[in-house]
């Protein structure tokens, strides 16, 4: 950790910031206000690449370090982990700052930013309309109970991604009960709605107890899913009023006086995840994202790969995660774009990683706030 006080840190980025400046390409003044899109300058049109996948529409404007709310305030050294992770798989254009991470770690948080601020350069991303405010919401690795044989009441089945594309589409209702689908069971839960949360969050863990009643913990990672449309099934309950709200607990506790209709509840959704399960020999690793390497708590972002390039490291503006009668507090941080979700669409748009536990449970169900985000890339490349 650094030993430089956060107001010391400050000053001296403050002082750097101008150094910086005669040695890159002139920045654009930052405006005092937040961006809009009669402030900011013309932006950069981000056009589709090379590859297939086409890029959804964004826009790029590039600014001074001083246009990033709180840069300096951060604590760098916590966000190393997650770059580091990032540059073992480096998006083109970044090999040669990934070579400078691998060299050498940096000796505090100091050293961290001036690196990111030499070689690097922010824009900031907005719509296609100009707007620069989106949305962050948040997501965590779940841990559920779990028995390899279906016994009292682990009864709900994670399965396996079927080899059949024919039986791999099946909709929920046709998928329980079916006799392919026993073989293809890799352990049984006693929650369905816990299940079910499993399915969205696309990873978690699992503590399986065996017949000797030893407990053995793994990971299941997403393998795919049968390509139908998904529906919340808390919305339906709400809607028929059979819940007050939708948190986790009321859920189980519905299910639990009402398990005829648990079945029926469930198939309001169609769409079933199938996953892969994984040895867990170290239970502080994250799980892996779509970017191939292991997430990080509070750093790992999910965003629309279409827009922004996995193993872009992002600046972050927004607040922490709402809490009865508290003040919104600002959370601003870098953190590492690697993962997606069907979901997060859009140029303003992230899901953020919590981690895995109770804390991170309720701290991702809370987070739905404002998000402004400006993507860090190296000096020279453009969006």
């Amino acid at each position: 950790m650094s030993s430089m006080s956060g107001r010391g840190a400050r000053a001296v980025v403050a002082a750097i910031l101008g150094s910086l400046a005669a040695c890159s390409s002139p920045p654009l003044q930052p405006p005092q206000q937040p961006p809009s899109r009669e402030a900011t300058p013309a932006p950069v049109a981000r056009p589709a690449p090379a590859s297939a996948e086409p890029r959804a529409a964004s826009r790029w404007t590039a600014v001074d370090w001083q246009a990033l709310p709180g840069w300096g305030g951060d604590d760098l050294l916590a966000a190393w982990p997650a770059l580091r992770a990032g540059c073992q798989r480096p998006a083109p254009g970044w090999a040669e700052f990934c070579a400078r991470v691998a060299l050498q770690p940096p000796s505090d948080a100091m050293e961290l930013t001036l690196l990111l601020m030499k070689h690097l350069r922010p824009w900031q991303l907005a719509a296609d309309d100009g707007s620069t405010t989106g949305l962050l919401t948040g997501y965590f690795e779940p841990l559920l109970q779990a028995t390899r044989t279906r016994q009292g009441a682990f009864q709900w089945p994670l399965h396996a991604l079927p080899a059949d594309p024919a039986l791999r589409r099946l909709p929920r209702r046709d998928i329980d009960g079916h006799p392919r689908f026993e073989a293809l069971a890799l352990a049984f839960v006693d929650d369905p709605f816990a299940l079910l949360q499993l399915q969205v969050q696309g990873s978690g863990r699992l503590l399986v107890r065996d017949a000797s009643g030893a407990e053995r913990l793994s990971r299941v990672a997403w393998a795919g899913h049968n390509d139908q449309p998904f529906q919340s099934v808390a919305r339906a309950l709400l809607d028929r009023g059979e819940v007050a709200d939708a948190t986790p607990r009321t859920l189980s506790d519905w299910a639990r006086r009402n398990p005829a209709q648990v079945r029926d509840a469930l198939a309001v959704n169609p769409r079933v995840v199938y996953f892969r399960e994984e040895a867990l020999p170290d239970a502080s690793i994250g799980p892996r994202g779509a970017q191939g390497v292991p997430l990080t708590p509070g750093r790992s972002v999910a965003v629309d790969r279409s827009i922004v390039p996995l193993g872009t490291p992002l600046w972050l503006d927004s607040t922490e995660p709402w809490s009865p009668g508290a003040a919104p507090t600002p959370m601003r941080r870098l953190v590492m774009a690697q993962d997606t979700g069907s979901a997060i669409t859009g140029a303003v748009r992230a899901d953020f990683f919590w981690g895995w536990g109770e804390e991170a449970a309720l701290r991702a169900g809370r987070t739905r706030q404002p998000l402004r985000l400006w993507a860090l890339l190296p000096q020279g490349l453009t969006p």
